[in-house]
């Protein structure tokens, strides 16, 4: 099978998650052309099978903005020409599935070829950024000109039916996965003496800083835990409302307890060293930071909402209290540190719970669901990927 994916390259989860799942299948053996306006975030330049292709935007003086779109659409176009692209993979809707749909049409009319399109929504390209009046109609008409649509939960599953009136049966629920192999439990200790935080608690954030993470609210909880005991904030990613984060934390008088990390390539190595992990979003679609926390034995504590529930077993391997209540979630923070016993159990719960998304069987999922575009003139559903063969 020949396929490109088509992603966002930033520190976020769909770029993560497009970026393994292109590796995992050239590692099959599969020709993967990945695609962005440049080199995604944990994208391996050895690897055998899988190139990279940057998106060249133009900068001509007419254009006062950056047409993004048409320069990918192009992009796919020749793709499909000089490599013979069977599948086009979009991750994130917009404006990737869009693209994609107009550089079929160009195949189709102009060069009699065909090429199959497959989306993978992420989230925020449903709750958010989609059903923008100014996004709405055309995200909707692309995603249902997809032949296959897949979604890492249920949860999102059932918002794209309600927002863009897909049905159930039309979508795919394949989870994200985790490497056990990179994120497992593991001595902490000598992260937590570069970070500070040997002999106190160590909580930990990992996002893009965007509005919908919500990072206030980790401040707010972490200056309630730090009322109740001495403890450590890292703060790890980059983005809009880190330095609004930074500037919280300075009013609350905790400023001196938050590490700024910024982008980490050894992610792993501060979750082994974490007690907890703080993530409040309300619309997490599935919550990639959270199934890596819980894969080195890190408890997860947010908010009962979106597909997060999908992910952390609450009470089991982490707390999923009320929506909006950031006391509640310091609170709960603390009860549970000041448990040893329960503590212990909820990491050892964690790490169990992450096998469940470990990376092969999810990827061959997604394989035989590709698949099948290409060898079957059908969507695919959960019966016709148990016919599908490797390519």
């Amino acid at each position: 099978m020949r396929l490109a994916v088509v992603c966002y390259p930033t520190y976020g989860g769909s770029g993560v998650v497009a970026t393994e799942l292109a590796q995992g299948l050239a590692e099959l053996g599969h020709e993967v052309h990945m695609v962005s306006y440049e080199q995604p975030f944990r994208f391996d330049t050895s690897q055998k099978n899988l190139r990279f292709h940057q998106v060249e935007v133009s900068d001509y003086p007419l254009f006062r903005y950056q047409p993004y779109s048409l320069n990918l659409t192009n992009k796919i176009i020749e793709l499909v020409e000089e490599h013979g692209v069977e599948v086009v993979h979009s991750h994130y809707a917009v404006p990737h599935a869009q693209a994609a749909w107009m550089a079929r049409e160009v195949l189709r009319e102009e060069r009699g070829l065909d090429v199959k399109l497959a989306c993978t929504l992420h989230g925020t390209d449903i709750t958010l950024v989609g059903i923008e009046r100014s996004f709405y109609e055309l995200t909707r008409f692309a995603i249902q000109r997809q032949d296959l649509l897949t979604t890492p939960s249920r949860w999102l599953a059932e918002k794209t039916e309600t927002e863009f009136h897909i049905p159930l049966e039309d979508m795919l629920v394949i989870p994200n996965f985790v490497d056990l192999n990179r994120f497992r439990p593991a001595d902490g200790t000598r992260k937590r003496r570069e970070l500070g935080a040997e002999g106190r608690a160590l909580v930990t954030h990992v996002s893009n800083f965007r509005p919908v993470k919500r990072v206030m609210d980790v401040v707010s909880a972490f200056a309630v835990l730090r009322r109740r005991m001495d403890a450590v904030l890292a703060l790890v990613g980059s983005g809009p409302d880190l330095e609004k984060a930074l500037r919280m934390a300075e009013a609350l008088g905790v400023r001196d307890d938050v590490r700024a990390l910024g982008k980490l390539d050894d992610l792993e190595t501060v979750l082994q060293a974490s007690d907890l992990f703080f993530l409040p979003s309300l619309v997490e679609s599935f919550g990639l930071s959270a199934l890596e926390a819980q894969a080195c034995g890190c408890p997860v504590i947010g908010y009962r909402a979106g597909g997060l529930p999908e992910v952390v077993s609450d009470q089991e391997t982490g707390i999923l209290c009320p929506e909006k209540e950031d006391v509640c979630m310091g609170s709960l923070a603390a009860d549970l540190l000041e448990n040893p016993e329960r503590f212990g159990a909820m990491r050892a719960a964690s790490s169990r719970r992450a096998e469940r998304f470990a990376t092969a069987p999810i990827i061959e999922r997604y394989e035989k669901a590709l698949c099948c575009l290409v060898h079957a003139d059908r969507v695919c559903d959960a019966d016709s990927m148990a016919d599908c063969a490797h390519a």
